[in-house]
């Protein structure tokens, strides 16, 4: 994990359910349970705060660190799309983007079949995607976040529920996707135990929690979610999600306590600083 990830990470799960702010030299002994030194604490930091994802204030001799109100929207974001799941029934149709960049804005055609990938979209040809849920809000505002570039967005379908499969089985590596999830789920299943975990120095469920989110959160950019009705047989995203939750949950109480003990706060899971 780099710190980077690591910070942002700690601020997704903790620290914004305490104020959303935190002394350097609180993040510089949180992130030594990582293993990262105190200068790299300062530097990522430091870079963060030019990226915007922070402002700082002084508090006597200490820098305090504190999330932008932005920032905290894209945390918000984040975390819905980990920790939930699209139920929705499948409505037969599909949100298509049909999309035109001009040549010079290549930075900006990247970062739009990113966001794409990251709302559920699948590319079925260089500059056409299609999301298998009713994304038209999102791809609308996508559209307004791109005005260079010219976007169209549908609502169709194939009326065919094979070739909606094999549209699905086109659009995503879903062999690759599946044997993916299937390693997660043997990686931690081992994990999965109330009473160990519960019984763990907060460190340590510290550390082990934010590997969990780690490893977890790269799903959300591949998996689109799919209706069971495009999905593989024996589907096993469902189960891996599963697990990443209840392991999640045991290692809440122990993990909570180490950093409101470290940065003299509680973290008020239950009331988030944006809902």
């Amino acid at each position: 994990m780099k710190p980077r990830s690591i910070i942002l990470d700690l601020f997704g799960d903790y620290l914004r359910y305490a104020g959303a702010e935190i002394k350097l030299g609180d993040m510089t002994k949180l992130l030594a349970v990582f293993g990262v030194e105190p200068a790299t604490v300062r530097v990522s930091m430091s870079r963060l705060k030019k990226e915007g994802w922070f402002t700082t204030r002084r508090q006597q001799r200490e820098t305090v660190y504190e999330l932008t109100e932005k920032m905290l929207h894209v945390l918000t974001e984040g975390r819905m799309r980990i920790f939930d799941r699209r139920q929705e029934p499948w409505p037969g149709r599909w949100t298509m983007v049909i999309y035109q960049v001009p040549e010079t804005e290549r930075s900006l055609r990247e970062q739009l079949r990113k966001d794409l990938s990251w709302h559920g979209f699948g590319q079925l040809s260089t500059s056409t995607w299609v999301a298998a849920h009713d994304l038209l809000d999102a791809a609308h505002r996508l559209a307004a976040d791109y005005p260079s570039a010219t976007i169209d967005v549908l609502w169709c379908g194939t009326g065919d529920a094979d070739a909606d499969r094999d549209l699905a089985a086109r659009c995503w590596d879903l062999t690759e996707l599946a044997a993916d999830y299937e390693r997660f789920i043997a990686s931690y299943s081992p994990l999965n135990d109330p009473a160990a975990n519960a019984a763990k120095a907060g460190s340590q469920a510290l550390s082990e929690r934010i590997q969990l989110i780690s490893d977890f959160r790269r799903f959300p950019f591949r998996d689109p979610f799919l209706p069971a009705e495009l999905r593989p047989a024996d589907w096993p995203g469902d189960a891996a999600f599963a697990l990443f939750k209840e392991i999640h949950r045991q290692l809440a109480a122990p993990s909570n306590a180490f950093v409101a003990d470290l940065i003299g706060r509680e973290i008020l899971v239950d009331s988030p600083v944006v809902s």
